[in-house]
């Protein structure tokens, strides 16, 4: 916008013309992106952006990153492709939907605002959430990530791609016991001894937490993670 004001008298005016014949797509207020010319006639109407670029730009200049679901996905560690973009921020903002895509903004305190990349996508760089800190993320709240059970199909399958210390050092970090508490239980299931070690020397609280946070289940107690198991974790039935 402040580029524009320098170029014409009635930036407004001139801005919403441009909009009008699709030659530009509006962000959000002040944020514009120039249609290309390869889009055609219908310009912004058959216009395609990276959904994380968009999310980038509806969020700036606020703290952000793409995280939970989304990053899961764009990790690898998961071939199913989440619904909305999910995007972590510590101030709150309205969910939206722009170009057919559903953007989710989940507001998390200051102090989870770590274990951040940066990355390059259509030539733009955008925050996401390192492969770890997706994982303690997705642990902290299963219900953006296609829910506990996906979770942990996606811990059990990118073994040799985390780092074991970084991953047990944000699960202490990120300040929810529970966190600890249900990556306990799913490496234990899975016979992970050095995490399960690593893991249990951590301190829990003495309250019990819910393995699945969205079942209505009540499921049987893991005293050992102080834990209510009300969920099925099964690794062969992943494998076959």
């Amino acid at each position: 916008m402040d580029d524009i004001k320098k170029l014409v008298d009635k930036p407004k005016n001139f801005l919403d013309q441009l909009t009008r014949k699709k030659w530009i797509l509006r962000i959000r207020r002040g944020v514009y992106m120039i249609t290309p010319l390869e889009a055609g006639e219908r310009g912004a109407d058959s216009y395609t952006v990276h959904s994380f670029v968009m999310a980038s730009l509806l969020t700036r200049p606020r703290p952000y990153y793409i995280g939970y679901a989304s990053a899961l996905n764009y990790h690898g560690f998961t071939e199913q492709t989440p619904s909305s973009v999910y995007i972590a921020t510590p101030k709150p903002k309205n969910s939206q939907k722009m170009l057919d895509i559903n953007f989710k903004f989940v507001t998390i305190n200051p102090r989870k605002m770590f274990g951040i990349e940066e990355t390059v996508v259509e030539n733009y760089k955008v925050n996401i959430s390192s492969p770890e800190k997706t994982i303690i993320d997705c642990l902290d709240h299963p219900e953006h990530c296609g829910g506990i059970e996906e979770l942990a199909k996606a811990i059990f399958f990118s073994k040799d791609e985390i780092d074991l210390k970084k991953l047990a050092k944000y699960a202490k970090r990120i300040g929810n016991t529970t966190v600890i508490k249900r990556l306990g239980y799913i490496t234990e299931v899975f016979g992970w001894k050095d995490y399960v070690d690593l893991l249990s020397s951590f301190k829990l609280k003495s309250g019990y937490s819910h393995l699945d946070p969205g079942s209505t289940i009540k499921g049987r107690i893991k005293e050992k993670w102080k834990l209510y198991t009300n969920a099925k974790i099964d690794p062969k039935r992943w494998q076959q």
